[in-house]
């Protein structure tokens, strides 16, 4: 395989922090890499090196194979807010037309000779075809309202503009940054089909375990500043850590005992000590540094207690809710009990973040009633992140809430204590919460809700930013909180760990109940959908079989033999009139503005043409 990125010697520090120092990889063609790390130790910061977008602190290499295409996706996207999703995907699209900018400056120009020479370019290269890819990719990824200004985006629909950004340009090695954050299930599923069926080559930060596991042939580890390679799936990439710990754990042991026999003889005979060797004594310093790694790794403790929750929670009746002419909730009835766990997935803009503020009080429903009951307390996790003053630090904005946190077990512990527990060590209290990283605010966010004891949880997408370390402790938490816990996600194995029913969004403000969890659920989807296909078929009448020697050919129906007819016809015309509209065009006699309206009307011709022939070869087949 050819080597499509070397790395050598690069290191990033922030002030006294150092996150990785002198690492050295090698990618190879058709290798699919994730990196896994705790939040803070560098994940971001090196693909934003290998991008170009950050540099080495001390010199390093970052070297690609000559004339492959790198696209890389951040995880937060800056756009123009007054451009079109069209515009905006386009202005992305640098050099892979010359003929198409082309001919955009020559429309824009009003010289027609220009224009004219600009159109024949365009026929010559298949130039349309660009525009054509553009609405495919986009309409692929549910965004059809192309003329939609970025600025009205949700975070999710500008995330899959940057995901048309990315593949439309047809990158031999692609980088990303949590391209899973803010995107639906449904999403997510097809662009983990649209990475296994490519033959790029890829590294991504993601916490989607699924998506890991489906997606990627290796994982790669940032451990103390050093870069470790597994190969093999999420699970295996376990196993292998837990062998190299063990490992080291060994030598450091080794090391320790030889230490001590060091110890006794770099102290043995003081005033002869400038007699000793200069070597051993060098090596007993080497030999000290060794034996004083330590392996334990920090991870979050979360123990508070859950405040004592009554029979009566919250109760919805005959509740309405319409949102900018969408109707969000139709008539939704539903009494929440004590101990259940509710997974809420669908689509983006569905409305599932408005059902979350509806139940919690934040918003009014148009009609019906919602009744809390009076011991309940919830503790809400929004996808907004935490609300902070300015210029307050970590230690504030924890004892704005409180100076004491009741454990499980009821005894105080310090607002200082947990912070430690949470990963912020004293070093941090002093910090502004703006200089951390998205990591570090989730993680502090987390805390804030948690320590004011709630016996009702209601977390909006909790994944966003969080580590898979931070998740499997989190994970753990839930499954044994005892108050009841709503929560709307599109990480398929944390719904599957966490919750036993599901509040389907199925649109129009209808909600379905299904009892199980997300896997189970997508199983029923697909033997439903099997079901349907199977019933088709067998309702649908058998064709005769052909007489020719292709007997695994069937005849058309009448139906589908009149569509292709008027295909054909339809096919024969539309040419006619391009050749017509061509040799129009060419005359050099238009007007400026009919040159404009002919263009338009051939690039029309040319989708339709597309779109026919396609459809031609399908009912050929």
């Amino acid at each position: 395989m050819a080597s499509y990125l070397q790395v050598e010697n690069i290191s990033k520090s922030y002030g006294d922090r150092t996150l990785f120092e002198n690492i050295s990889f090698n990618i190879n063609e058709g290798d699919k890499i994730a990196l896994v790390a705790p939040n803070g130790t560098g994940k971001s910061s090196l693909l934003k090196i290998l991008a170009g977008i950050e540099h080495s602190d001390r010199g390093g290499e970052v070297k690609f194979m000559k004339d492959i295409r790198v696209a890389f996706l951040d995880q937060d996207m800056t756009f123009d807010p007054k451009r079109t999703i069209f515009d905006e995907v386009y202005s992305r699209m640098g050099d892979i037309s010359p003929e198409l900018r082309e001919y955009e400056a020559a429309v824009a120009s009003g010289d027609n000779r220009r224009l004219e020479q600009a159109i024949a370019a365009m026929d010559a290269s298949n130039g349309w075809s660009v525009e054509q890819n553009i609405r495919q990719v986009l309409t692929s990824l549910k965004l059809e309202r192309w003329n939609q200004p970025m600025g009205e985006l949700s975070g999710g629909e500008a995330k899959r503009v940057a995901l048309a950004c990315m593949m439309l340009q047809n990158a031999e090695f692609i980088i990303m940054d949590e391209p899973t954050n803010h995107l639906d299930i449904d999403i997510i599923e097809y662009l983990e089909g649209y990475l296994q069926r490519s033959r790029c080559t890829l590294l991504m930060v993601t916490h989607d375990r699924y998506f890991l596991d489906r997606v990627c042939n290796t994982i790669m580890e940032i451990d103390r500043g050093k870069l470790y390679s597994y190969r093999g799936n999420y699970s295996q990439y376990l196993e292998k850590r837990e062998e190299r710990y063990a490992n080291m754990q060994a030598d450091i042991d080794k090391s320790r005992n030889l230490l001590r026999r060091e110890l006794e003889w770099i102290r043995s005979t003081p005033q002869a000590r400038t007699g000793k060797a200069r070597y051993r004594i060098n090596a007993f310093y080497d030999l000290k540094d060794r034996a004083s790694v330590n392996l334990q790794t920090g991870s979050v403790e979360i123990d508070v207690a859950t405040s004592r929750l009554g029979r009566k929670i919250i109760d919805c009746m005959g509740v309405n809710l319409s949102f900018e002419g969408r109707k969000m909730l139709d008539d939704f009835s539903y009494k929440f009990t004590r101990g259940e766990r509710i997974g809420i997935v669908g689509r983006n803009g569905v409305g599932k973040t408005t059902f979350l503020n509806l139940i919690s009080g934040k918003i009014e429903p148009d009609s019906g009633i919602i009744e809390q009951g009076e011991t309940l307390r919830i503790g809400y996790y929004s996808q907004r992140g935490i609300n902070f003053k300015p210029g307050q630090t970590v230690l504030e904005c924890v004892q704005d809430i409180a100076d004491v946190v009741k454990a499980s077990d009821g005894h105080a512990i310090s607002a200082t204590t947990y912070l430690n527990r949470f990963l912020f060590p004293h070093d941090t209290f002093t910090k502004r919460i703006d200089i951390l990283s998205g990591g570090e605010k989730r993680r502090l966010y987390l805390l804030t809700v948690l320590m004011q004891n709630p016996n009702m949880l209601i977390l909006d997408e909790p994944t966003n930013d969080l580590d898979i370390m931070t998740l499997n402790v989190l994970e753990e938490y839930l499954q044994e909180f005892k108050g009841s816990l709503i929560i709307v996600s599109h990480d398929r194995y944390f719904l599957d760990k966490c919750v036993d029913h599901l509040f389907v969004f199925e649109g129009d403000g209808h909600i379905k109940d299904f009892v199980g969890t997300y896997s189970e659920y997508r199983e029923y989807i697909k033997e439903k959908e099997s079901a349907e296909r199977s019933e088709v078929r067998n309702t649908t009448p058998k064709p005769q079989q052909q007489r020719s020697h292709d007997n695994s050919k069937r005849k058309l129906s009448y139906k589908e033999q009149r569509e292709l007819e008027q295909i054909e016809a339809d096919l024969k015309s539309l040419n006619d009139e391009r050749t017509k509209l061509e040799t129009e065009i060419s005359s050099g006699t238009l007007p400026y503005e009919r040159l404009t309206e002919l263009s338009t009307r051939i690039e029309e011709i040319i989708t339709t043409i597309d779109e026919k022939e396609m459809r031609w070869l399908e009912l050929n087949e």
